[in-house]
Formats: C-alpha cells, structure tokens, sequence
C-alpha cells in the first residue's frame, strides 16, 4: 500500500490525463479485470470525475470497454511487459448528456505491477481547430527543409480549393500561383526569413478563376547548430476584408468629395450597419426563447454608429446575447462595431462562456484598437432558465414581468478600452416563462433634457406589454419603442422566455 499511497499523491497533481491500474485476478490467476488505484484530479473522464474514480474497476466505470481494443491492449501490455501506443481510440457512449463519440490518443506502459496509462482527447481539440480554421478562413502549414515534405491542415485545401486526396500543392506550384505583381512581396518574406525574423505578407494568388488576397505569417526553426530544418505558416484567405474595405474606403471618398442629400446620407448609414450585421425582418427563435431586433439609425445627417448586437443559439445549446456601443460615430466607428462583433462570435465559436471573460477579451482587443465602448453580454441556459450576465458601462438590461418592469442590479464594469487589469464581475438572473427582456444602446433612452421622461416611458411599454402580451409581443414593444434620436443611432434587442 506504501506505493499506492506515493503514485496515488503524485498521480493526483500531474495535470494531465494519466492513471495507474493494478491488474484484478480470477481465481485461475488471469487477469479479469482493472482497478483504479491512482489517477490525476487535475483532468477529467468524459463523465467529469477525477479521484472520484479511486477503487473502481473499468468493467463497472467504462463497461463499453471490456473486450474492446483498448481491453485487449492493457491486457497484452500486462502480459508482454512491451509500451504501447493507440493513436485514436473511439468510446461510444449512449448516456445522456454526454458526448455519443469521443477520441482519444492512449499510451500504456507497465509500472510497479499495474499499467501507467496516458490518454488524451483528441476529438474536441480537432473540433476546436476546424471550426477556428473554418471561421476566420484560416490554415497553417509546415515545410521540412531537409526532406521537401509539406504538411497542410485541412483549412489549407480549402483556400487553395485543392482535394486533400493530392496532397499539398508543391512549391513551384504554390510560386507560379503568385501574381506577377506580388512576386516581389514573396522575395521580400524569403529574405525576412533568411535574417531570422518572422515574416508577414499579404500576396495575391491566382486560385482557379479567382484572385484571392492571402495573409502569410512564417517562421523559421532551426536546428541547435542554427541551420534552417522548418518553416511554419499561417494563412488567412482575407479577399472578403480587402473587398470590404475597398468597398468602405469607396463610400467614404464619396462622403469626402461630394455633398450628399439627407436621403442619401441615410441610405448609407443603412447600407453600411447592413453590410457589418444584418437586422433580420421579424423575431427569430432561438433555444428557450424568441428574439427580435431593431436598429435605428439617427435622425441627424450621416452618423454611422458603433450600435452592435449579436444573438446566437450555440452549439451547446445555449443561448448568447449582446448589446454594445463604440464611441463616436463614422466610419471609425463602424470599423470598431465590426472588429467587435466578430472577435465575440470568433472566442463563442471556440467555447468560451463566461460573460466576464468575453468582456475582459474584448476589453484588451480595444485597448490594441485605441478605441472605446460599452457592451453587456449574456448567457441563456434553456435548461433551467437562468441568465448569467456581465456588462462593462453599459446600461443592465430592463426585465419585463406580470405587468412591472425591473431594472436587473447591475454588477460593477469599467468601459471598454478604459483600463488594461479590468474585471467584469458576473450577475445571474432566473428568468420565467412570459419574461420580457430589453438590451439596449443609450440613443433609446438619452434625449436633449428628456432623460428621465423618455426612460419611463420605455418601462411603462414594456410593462404594459408584460402585462398583455398578445399574440405578437415581440413586434410591439418595438413599434412602441420606435422613436428615432436625433443625434444617435439606437440598437434593441428584446427577447420573449417561452413557456
């Protein structure tokens, strides 16, 4: 038991996935079965459990296991006394709640009687990376230098429309793909390369019929006697961002060489808030709820806003909402409203939660800009209805219940951009069915001199809807709280908790 008691307390602060199991014996001598009797706290099994698992025997905790591949490996691991190594195994699972199939990459070795087991999940990692790839059009690549092998990632095929059936495009290919114009650019990368530096570029290759602007960040490895062995690559296919921004440099220059018409103005500032995040027509459902926007431009010549929003149902199925605003107005601005809605989607996509913690990120991506702004960011779970949420100067949202409407005690949070060491403290809300809720910018409550009445009358609507909901609850709050500000652009988002 003395060894127990040691791999026991060192197993347990090893922060990765390892366990040691001592063989079980029948009464002939086989081996039957395996026990736990050390494993880490610091990473789980799919089931969340870590020490909880001391003394159990896998047939009774992993019972899908028992005859399998990996059974038979622990068994002829014990028997042979010979490391082994299997690169993906799969453990179905049918309980609920759990993920039906996961990965793992499994190494075994026989230690002090029992089997030292390593595992590592290699299912989510890969999920995590495809998705990241897929959603900012990214891929990475690897080049040995002594061998001429290249590795692409799958998000490479995709940029280069390329059938991963043919490998990686060779190098001369990659090269007479290049735009006559940019070739100097990739001389240049070479060079910055040669020197020891990192290098990043953004070249014009001729992929089918189209011309696509990629972004190129390379890095060189080097041996210990400092001879070149690897280059490392990140790519970002970034034709719709030069499209974009070719298209809102045009719009500007327009602004900047001719006087436009009221109409005409607003008809920009409607293109433009379009073009960054579309306004659905009427309410959409997301888990647990239903949702509806509304966006007003102001009433005052061309102000194109920081007015943002975003509401997701996520793949976990919970539910994401925003509402924020960057200072000022023009094209600046949107260009922040932009970087900020996207940057939110990106770290959702990639399973961050935590309101607090999506603020804080945002915080420092507006400290790199050199901009300002509020937002207030929740976390609807369907489940059991409850609201986590943080905001960071911006206004708590206003909750719409039997007829009264509730201001929610706002947590404490600094505005964005404001401070590096920003914390943004996070307050939770149980919601029940019929809840009306409202996240909204500052252009619908701040009027010339009229702020306190103009904030009544927002909660005497959203009472009175509460109150008698009807058949459409959703599209009269907001015709009611339709009332364009003269000099700032307002964003809605009101949500109904369905029963």
């Amino acid at each position: 038991m003395a060894d127990e008691d040691v791999v026991r307390e060192l197993l347990a602060a090893i922060p990765a996935g390892c366990t040691w199991l001592r063989p079980v014996a029948g009464d002939d001598g086989t081996v039957t079965d395996f026990r736990v009797a050390a494993t880490s706290d610091q990473i789980h099994d799919i089931y969340g459990r870590g020490t909880q698992r001391l003394g159990g025997r896998l047939s009774e905790l992993y019972p899908s296991m028992v005859g399998g591949p990996l059974w038979v490996l622990y068994l002829e691991v014990m028997r042979t006394g010979t490391p082994a190594t299997m690169d993906e195994f799969q453990f179905e699972q049918s309980r609920p709640g759990v993920v039906a199939e996961s990965r793992f990459q499994v190494s075994v070795r026989r230690v002090l009687g029992g089997l030292l087991v390593w595992w590592q999940r290699v299912d989510e990692h890969r999920r995590r990376l495809e998705n990241t790839e897929l959603l900012g059009s990214l891929g990475w690549a690897e080049y040995d230098l002594a061998t001429g092998r290249s590795d692409w990632s799958p998000g490479m095929y995709r940029i280069f429309q390329r059938d991963p059936a043919d490998g990686p495009l060779p190098r001369t290919g990659q090269a007479a793909a290049v735009l006559p114009d940019d070739r100097g650019i990739a001389e240049a990368a070479w060079q910055t390369l040669d020197v020891g530096a990192a290098s990043d570029v953004t070249v014009r290759f001729r992929i089918g019929e189209a011309v696509k602007h990629l972004r190129i960040l390379s890095d060189l490895a080097r041996d210990a006697a400092g001879q070149p062995v690897k280059i490392y690559a990140v790519v970002q296919d970034v034709t719709a961002r030069v499209a974009s921004r070719t298209e809102i440099e045009r719009l500007n220059d327009q602004v900047r060489t001719r006087e436009l018409t009221a109409i005409a103005e607003h008809r920009l500032a409607r293109q433009l808030q379009q073009m960054i995040q579309p306004v659905p027509a009427g309410p959409f459902e997301l888990d647990g709820m239903q949702a509806m926007v509304n966006y007003l431009p102001a009433e005052s010549a061309v102000r194109v806003g920081g007015d943002w929003y975003h509401a997701q149902t996520l793949p976990d199925g919970q539910v994401a909402l925003a509402v924020g605003d960057v200072a000022g107005h023009g094209l600046d601005a949107a260009n922040g409203m932009a970087h900020m809605r996207f940057a939110l989607v990106a770290w959702l996509s990639v399973g961050i939660r935590d309101p607090g913690l999506l603020l804080r990120h945002l915080n420092l991506l507006c400290l790199q800009l050199g901009i300002t702004g509020t937002a207030v960011i929740g976390v609807f779970s369907p489940e059991d209805r409850l609201l986590s949420w943080a905001r960071a100067g911006h206004m708590a949202p206003l909750l719409g219940r039997d007829g009264r409407s509730i201001d929610l005690t706002p947590p404490p949070g600094l505005l964005l951009g404001a401070e590096t060491e920003a914390d943004f403290p996070v307050a939770t809300t149980r919601l029940h069915p019929g809840d009306l809720i409202l996240l909204y910018t500052d252009g619908l409550v701040e009027r010339r001199g009229n702020v306190a009445r103009r904030a009544a009358e927002v909660r005497a609507h959203l009472s009175s809807v509460s109150a008698e909901p009807g058949v459409a609850p959703l599209p009269r709050i907001h015709q009611l709280l339709h009332a364009p500000s003269p000099d700032d652009d307002t964003c809605t988002l009101a949500v109904l908790v369905n029963n």
